[in-house]
């Protein structure tokens, strides 16, 4: 056996859950979908129930905790705004939920450690125009992959390639990830016809961007181009969606998502092997010890925030860690960093500098004397160049003692971008 063959074996072993696994989140999914079916007949709410998502396609891979999507398609009768209140009566008396606010609240229903099921409503459409909400589509596109892809090699592929961008921080659409959704994975393996087939592709795309139809919509590239509106073509691949031309399915992928995931490609095609597909967690203490030994600074920060776990609380966290290494750069230079988000209300961050050898600060004109005065008590050392103030200083705090100081002078600032609580430890 030749050993990519070896290594892609092992890696569906791994990442293929249980079947005792399957059949008690199968077990608990039945058993709500019949009590939520029960309680749409008592209130004679005109809708369907279905469940999609992996589970639906059969592409599910092994995770520490499951998730579930459960769709409650509702009559067009019903407004948009609708659709979430209805979905909340349904609910009520039948099992505790947390509620996500988005363009269409949806809810979350929590079934241990395991797994968790997320109840979605969405309209039901027959033609894919009408859709109000991304969301709305999702039954066309469990309808359209168990169509196309009936052979149980090309799933696995799918499973495979999933296990593959999840260990290499590349699977998910959400706006802390900008990878590639579960979908769009699904796609690629189909029109590429493997996992290997499709790294292979992924590792030569170039400058151009890659464009993807496999249902042939649009007479050529050109068109798709001239047709597509442009804030969807941003992406460096563009898959037009089979059940919907005016989609670009990989819209939310960016470039930097991209060029990492290409790299972790070119990687496993010149050396194959099961690390590819294990998520490599940064070494803290390790990090610590050689920032240390190598006279660097180093510090771990928790931030915490009240907005909904998941796309949102994640966006929001890595937006703050964002802002909070360019306050770091202007005084340090940044020699290594990190940021890592479980899906719930915090996040974990790292740095690693050392003090920037001086600091320039920008004055007032010299013609207005009132600020050049206050400059010129605020700072030793001051000095004129084009017609302005400038002061040369040099950094006396650690980075801790910045940090610190920095957090208390910008409360409102912190307060404003959604973090509840910031802990550097």
């Amino acid at each position: 056996m030749k050993k990519n063959e070896k290594i892609l074996k092992e890696v569906l072993e791994r990442c293929n859950p249980s079947e005792n696994e399957l059949k008690e989140i199968k077990k608990n999914v039945d058993s709500f979908c019949e009590a939520l079916n029960k309680n749409i007949k008592k209130l004679k709410i005109d809708a369907e129930i279905f469940v999609g998502g992996s589970f639906a396609k059969g592409t599910v891979i092994k995770k520490d905790k499951y998730d579930v999507d459960v769709f409650i398609r509702y009559d067009k009768k019903y407004k948009n705004e609708e659709l979430s209140e209805l979905t909340k009566k349904l609910l009520n008396g039948l099992k505790e939920h947390s509620v996500i606010h988005g363009s269409r609240d949806y809810f979350r229903i929590n079934y241990g450690d395991n797994f968790f099921i997320e109840l979605i409503p969405v309209r039901k459409i027959n033609n894919p125009k009408e859709y109000e909400n991304i969301t709305d589509l999702s039954y066309l596109h469990v309808k359209y992959i168990n169509k196309k892809i009936k052979d149980k090699k090309i799933l696995n592929e799918i499973k495979i390639a999933k296990a593959f961008c999840y260990a290499n921080k590349c699977y998910g659409a959400e706006s802390y990830i900008h990878g590639f959704s579960g979908y769009s994975l699904e796609l690629l393996i189909y029109y590429y016809k493997g996992f290997e087939k499709f790294v292979n592709a992924m590792s030569k795309v170039g400058k151009e961007k890659l464009i993807i139809d496999i249902e042939k919509q649009f007479k050529n590239k050109k068109e798709i181009l001239m047709d597509l509106n442009s804030s969807k073509l941003n992406s460096p691949i563009i898959i037009i969606d089979p059940t919907y031309k005016q989609r670009n399915v990989l819209a939310a992928l960016s470039q930097e998502t991209f060029e990492r995931f290409k790299e972790s490609c070119i990687v496993f095609i010149k050396k194959p092997s099961i690390k590819s597909f294990e998520i490599e967690k940064a070494d803290i203490n390790k990090i610590k010890e050689n920032s240390l030994k190598n006279k660097k600074e180093f510090i771990l920060i928790e931030a915490k925030t009240d907005k909904p776990e998941g796309d949102i609380a994640g966006s929001k966290l890595l937006k703050f860690y964002n802002y909070l290494e360019k306050e770091i750069n202007r005084f340090f230079v940044v020699k290594n960093k990190g940021f890592e988000y479980n899906n719930g209300k915090s996040a974990k961050s790292f740095f690693v500098a050392e003090k920037r050898k001086e600091i320039i600060y920008s004055g007032p004109y010299k013609d207005d004397n009132k600020n050049c005065e206050e400059f010129k008590k605020e700072h030793k050392t001051v000095y004129e160049k084009s017609g302005r103030l400038y002061a040369k200083e040099s950094m006396n705090n650690t980075l801790k003692e910045f940090l610190e100081k920095w957090k208390t002078k910008n409360r409102k600032i912190i307060q404003e971008m959604y973090i509840t609580e910031l802990n550097f430890i």
